[in-house]
């Protein structure tokens, strides 16, 4: 296991020498103050994994958190079987990444398992073993970013300020989760785009089935819905209701 701190980007220099390599959107050496901003120029490619594919045909991430994983298995597929093709299993339920190897050894490719709440490094590694193919976050973590790049899987900090969003694309995100999106509502996130129009942001916390199509006029290039969709479906709640609340979000979303 490797430990889970004093990481640096695959490919960067040490945190005080200069990096010549350096390139728009994928950082530099790491100072005390961060990640040297990149020059101007086109940006690279990202590892996504697919992730933006498949939020391109049902531009939805399902956020499963529970007192327990043991429904995970049913939910997902019902969710995979109505049309969302992205679910996101959060590491503050306990089994969820048991849950994840079980569900991933017979994943179908349209199907995008993930493992959210993730704060470390070494948590990456475990979610990256247990099949996740990508992982978020609550807040811009460097090393979370940094080895999410190494292992070449999606990573989407959370961020919801400009300047954080702004630093989580510079570090190599590949997309930015918007979070608590609920605090500003679809408003917030059209003034966060206007000046980073680069930046795909996907808006999370307090999104409601009701409100999520605002997002996507506002600019963002899919939501991220937990409770408002999944209802207590985690906890023994009926599926039917889980499949209408499924397909009414995707309905709306268009």
């Amino acid at each position: 296991m490797r430990p889970d701190q004093d990481r640096t980007p695959s490919g960067a220099a040490s945190p005080t020498a200069s990096s010549p390599n350096a390139t728009p959107g994928h950082p530099g050496p790491l100072t005390p103050a961060g990640a040297v901003p990149p020059t101007s120029g086109e940006d690279p490619p990202r590892h996504d994994g697919q992730l933006q594919v498949a939020l391109s045909a049902a531009p939805a991430i399902a956020i499963l958190r529970s007192s327990t994983a043991s429904r995970f298995a049913e939910v997902t597929r019902t969710l995979h079987e109505s049309g969302v093709g992205v679910v996101e299993l959060t590491l503050t339920t306990p089994g969820a990444l048991d849950a994840l190897r079980e569900m991933a050894t017979d994943a179908p490719d349209t199907l995008h398992l993930g493992i959210g709440s993730v704060t470390t490094a070494v948590e990456v590694e475990l979610s990256v073993e247990a099949g996740a193919r990508y992982v978020v976050s609550p807040a811009v973590v460097p090393e979370v970013v940094a080895e999410a790049r190494r292992l070449e899987v999606a990573v989407l900090p959370g961020a919801f300020t400009p300047t954080e969003v702004l630093t989580a694309w510079r570090l190599g995100a590949s997309m930015v989760k918007l979070f608590p999106a609920g605090s500003g509502g679809p408003s917030h996130l059209s003034a966060v785009r206007a000046p980073l129009p680069q930046v795909p942001l996907v808006p999370t916390g307090g999104v409601g089935i009701e409100e999520a199509a605002a997002y996507l006029r506002a600019g963002a290039v899919a939501v991220g819905l937990g409770t408002p969709l999944l209802g207590d479906a985690c906890e023994g709640g009926g599926l039917a209701a889980l499949r209408e609340r499924a397909e009414r979000l995707l309905g709306a979303l268009g």
